[in-house]
């Protein structure tokens, strides 16, 4: 060492004389994107496919574009709120609480619908209708007080609000019936009865609003255990924090430094769609289940690997789409969004199925897992 450079070792004496850090502590993280990690690392019942993966990269680089695929897309859906105000946050985190599990064993005209707006609505967008509908007939469906007050918010107002345009129920009504109530409940007693204390402790940080979210909340808590380790998934939580991103356009109570930490959100559309595009491979006895529309409990095995082997495979599509266009503004939100979207489009289409005559060349069908996680 030179006369001119400083001695590291006094240097952090003098500071620690002065009560001065001398370190930093670790970035907070939700441990979502390391487990996705760890679950591909360690899958064999699920593949990335390195070569597809770059090809995929490119085709959903150059559709994005063509679509002006932004943020903005969000707002442009039909049923999602247009106003950017505390009715919409609730309105965000009622539809994020209660977002999981509308596939139906039944063809698509006797599946759970709700009518709205002279058309029925299906999947997740049956939802968004009903919470929609409610609104418009004065029941307060998006207001935390609410659900937990059972003289007001009767279980009979909730299957009134919650009624199908078809002879099925919205499956797991009793499940999103203990979601609603515990969560309003857990919102009066710590959060003055509104998300809006939720977003204001975060102090505009993804990672900390979904950490916190997971840690005050039982039903955020997405988490399982592979391969002698715990694993997160934090689909609902996450995707809280990315439809604030989106509808309120990275402003006001939408913004968030850390945005790019959020990883995709682990589903049962998004491994279908990775699946098409041949970036996940699965083993031949996965792939026939789902193909034969069997269930899959959860936290089997075969469901851990599905999520998380999409959870790092769009990781690695973004960092793809960002090497091949350097300065590319793409995160796993918008990436995650798109996919969706896509899938959606081509079931409308008609183009999902067991085998459509063309084997396994077909869109494979999702894989069929009842969960209050997705």
């Amino acid at each position: 060492m030179s006369d001119d450079e400083a001695d590291p070792e006094l240097l952090a004496l003098l500071r620690q004389s002065l009560g001065l850090s001398t370190s930093h502590p670790p970035p907070a993280t939700t441990a979502v994107l390391s487990s996705a990690e760890h679950i591909s690392d360690h899958s064999i019942d699920v593949a990335l496919s390195s070569q597809d993966t770059v090809t995929a990269a490119h085709t959903i680089r150059q559709l994005m574009r063509e679509k002006a695929y932004s943020p903005k897309t969000w707002a442009t859906h039909e049923l999602h709120p247009k106003t950017k105000d505390e009715g919409t946050v609730n309105f965000i985190f009622t539809m994020d609480l209660l977002n999981f599990c509308f596939w139906s064993e039944r063809e698509a005209e006797q599946r759970f619908a709700v009518e709205y707006r002279g058309r029925k609505w299906t999947g997740y967008w049956s939802l968004v209708a009903a919470l929609q509908r409610a609104l418009d007939e004065g029941i307060p469906i998006t207001t935390p007080d609410y659900w937990w007050d059972e003289d007001r918010c009767t279980l009979q107002v909730l299957q009134h609000v919650f009624r199908s345009a078809t002879d099925e129920a919205i499956p797991l009504f009793d499940k999103r019936v203990v979601c609603l109530r515990e969560a309003g409940q857990i919102l009066h007693e710590n959060f003055s009865s509104t998300p809006l204390a939720l977003i204001e402790q975060s102090n505009h940080s993804a990672t900390t609003l979904i950490n916190l979210l997971a840690d005050s909340f039982p039903c955020f808590q997405d988490e399982s255990h592979f391969h002698d380790r715990p694993v997160r998934f934090l689909k609902r939580a996450q995707i809280f924090v990315a439809d604030l991103w989106a509808c309120f356009e990275g402003q006001g109570w939408g913004e968030f430094h850390d945005i790019d930490a959020v990883t995709m959100f682990a589903d049962y559309r998004i491994p279908q769609i990775l699946h098409t595009l041949h970036v996940l491979r699965y083993a031949p006895p996965l792939e026939s289940h789902i193909r034969q529309l069997k269930p899959i409990a959860h936290d089997h095995p075969w469901e851990i690997q599905l999520r998380g082997c999409s959870i790092w495979a769009v990781e690695l599509l973004r960092r793809e789409m960002r090497r091949q266009e350097p300065g590319l503004d793409v995160n796993a939100v918008l990436i995650d969004f798109f996919l969706y979207d896509t899938m959606k489009e081509m079931e409308a289409k008609g183009e999902e199925g067991k085998d459509g005559g063309k084997g396994d060349q077909a869109v494979i069908p999702h894989h069929r897992t009842r969960s209050i996680w997705y």
